[in-house]
């Protein structure tokens, strides 16, 4: 049986597994995986196949050099656990009366009900969706008081309070041996919901090496893997589903290139996942490849044209780029598909924050908190337009709300440094900005914004900016703006040298993208008098004669440098 044909049997087991115990998003992961394998064109033929499309192309385009160097596991399919094993209560054909009805109850979202119902079963699944019922209604009171309390957007310190006796009869189970995945699954879930960290790391490798087809799992367990030392202590066993978790984590640390590669092995036997083309989209992103995400989402699409998973990353391009039509479509195409959905609210915002109506975004981005109060995106965007409206107190608790839900948010802690500088405040700034750059060192505006916050008055470090500056120049600056700054801050340093050198470079990207403005004109004007001064006249008389074509007050200076370049062109040809 060939790796492919292991994996679907693996995905199609662990659908009903899942599903069975009313996992549905873990069930909703494994059945799209399993539809993005290959199908057997003698089974398939394309008439029924729902995938047709050139994904094979897409995944040349991100190949990265570093691909050999990235492979701690094996390749992707390459499983080390053969077949699903036949899970202890999977044995009996039909369920019990009383499990069918708690599921029912369950599906029903009356959780309680669920619970009592199945409070003699002793089997482990129904000791599971027993404790998963309560644990669900804990979560559902929880909500309820702290909307009761504080509004639906409102801080709370309310806890589930159903953690308590759950966490006492797992803890209890799991010493005598007597737990399965799905319980150990539970119960790391409670553990990390009462702040036990390392102890909740520790059930969560249980249970995905016990069972590693339940993605829940190993999304918990990579919210827990804050730094890449963490991850690296994890003693996880050989098996294809740790490579999705391994690129998810990556993606997660910021470690984009490793992600990349990580997909790109997936891909050797998920050919068709949506979900994987959606990953890869998110590591781009990142990485500012706004063109490539676009053709990717693009192709999502028109494969699966009623999509809204990860779309508001695609309106965030589309926002980037300005591209009005494309955005007004995508917000009517996901206000039809689904509109009270985040990641709907959060695409309609985005249109109207592009549109320049910045209350009316604001009121879809709240509409988004409250169908998701921990939506992260929301609450950085939704900062973001208080700062369009100068609104900064509004704009501060927003961005601190993005921070308390993910700390590792480049995004909200540059946004907090903006709002503090808008303050006036640039001490408090620049706290921020460090710690946005330290989160994303790559992203040039981060190092911009620090560079800026060090030439203020209250500050004036321009060797700290210059810093800062050369470090967003090495990281791609898109805005063209590092080099620029770094010759005039050496010039107001009386660096002539070192200025002229960063005028040219500056001067030369602007040539190569035909851009003009003030700052060529600023270029060309340091350059022809800093050539006059070191008497190489026929360099400063080639940058004059471009000043002419200008009509400005530069034409007049220009004029007036070139008479004095020849003057003492003349002077120098004198006998003596």
């Amino acid at each position: 049986m060939g790796i492919k044909d292991n994996c679907r049997n693996e995905l199609r087991a662990a659908v009903r597994h899942l599903s069975d115990r009313c996992l549905y998003s873990a069930s909703k992961w494994a059945a799209e995986q399993l539809v993005g394998i290959e199908q057997d064109p003698a089974k398939y033929t394309p008439s029924h196949t729902r995938f047709q499309r050139g994904s094979s192309s897409i995944r040349r385009r991100f190949r990265t050099a570093t691909e050999a160097a990235f492979t701690s596991t094996p390749v992707a399919g390459v499983s080390h656990v053969a077949t699903p094993p036949v899970l202890e209560d999977d044995n009996e054909v039909i369920d019990s009366d009383f499990y069918l009805l708690a599921k029912s109850y369950f599906d029903c979202r009356e959780y309680r009900r669920a619970s009592h119902v199945l409070r003699d079963q002793t089997g482990k699944k129904a000791l599971f969706l027993r404790c998963y019922a309560l644990f669900l209604a804990g979560e559902k009171r929880k909500e309820e008081e702290m909307i009761e309390l504080e509004g639906p957007l409102g801080k709370s310190d309310i806890v589930n309070h159903e953690l308590v006796s759950i966490e006492r009869e797992l803890s209890a189970l799991r010493k005598i041996g007597n737990i399965d995945s799905f319980c150990l699954y539970l119960y790391g879930l409670v553990l990390k919901q009462k702040g036990s960290d390392n102890r909740a790391r520790t059930v969560l490798v249980e249970s995905v090496n016990s069972y590693p087809w339940n993605w829940s799992a190993w999304s918990e367990l990579q919210s827990l893997c804050t730094t890449a030392e963490t991850l690296n202590s994890l003693n996880l066993n050989n098996h294809w589903m740790k490579d999705f978790f391994l690129a998810y984590a990556y993606q997660e640390l910021r470690m984009h290139s490793e992600s990349l590669v990580k997909y790109e092995n997936l891909q050797g036997t998920f050919s068709f996942s949506n979900y994987i083309q959606a990953q890869i989209a998110k590591a781009q992103y990142s990485l500012r490849e706004f063109e490539q995400v676009e053709v990717i989402f693009e192709e999502l699409l028109r494969n699966d044209p009623y999509r809204i998973e990860d779309m508001d990353m695609y309106s965030n391009v589309l926002y980037a780029k300005e591209c009005f039509s494309a955005l007004s479509y995508l917000a009517h195409r996901v206000f039809l598909t689904d509109k009270y959905r985040p990641e709907s609210c959060c695409i309609i915002g985005n249109y109207y924050s592009l549109k320049g109506q910045h209350e009316k975004s604001v009121m879809y981005f709240r509409r988004a908190l409250k169908l998701n109060k921990n939506y992260l995106s929301a609450w950085t965007l939704m900062g973001h337009e208080y700062v369009e409206m100068k609104n900064t107190p509004a704009a501060v608790d927003a961005y601190r709300r993005a921070v308390d839900i993910n700390p590792c948010d480049y995004r909200a802690w540059y946004g907090l440094g903006q709002a503090y500088e808008m303050m006036g405040m640039p001490f408090y700034a620049l706290h921020y900005f460090k710690k946005s750059v330290f989160l994303q060192p790559s992203d040039s505006r981060l190092w911009i914004a620090m560079a800026q916050c060090f030439e203020t008055e209250q500050l004036h470090m321009l060797e700290e900016a210059i810093k800062c500056y050369r470090r967003a120049a090495n990281c791609n600056d898109r805005e063209a703006i590092a080099l620029h700054q770094l010759a005039k801050l050496h010039a107001e340093l009386g660096r002539s040298e070192e200025a002229a050198f960063y005028y040219k470079k500056d001067l030369e990207i602007m040539e190569a993208e035909e851009r003009e403005g003030p700052n060529l004109v600023e270029a060309l004007m340091f350059l022809a008098r800093y050539y006059k001064a070191q008497k190489r006249f026929e360099d400063a008389e080639v940058y004059c004669t471009r000043l002419l074509d200008y009509s400005g007050p530069e034409k007049e200076t220009a004029k007036t440098l070139l008479r004095g370049i020849r003057y003492e062109m003349d002077v120098e040809h004198l006998p003596p």
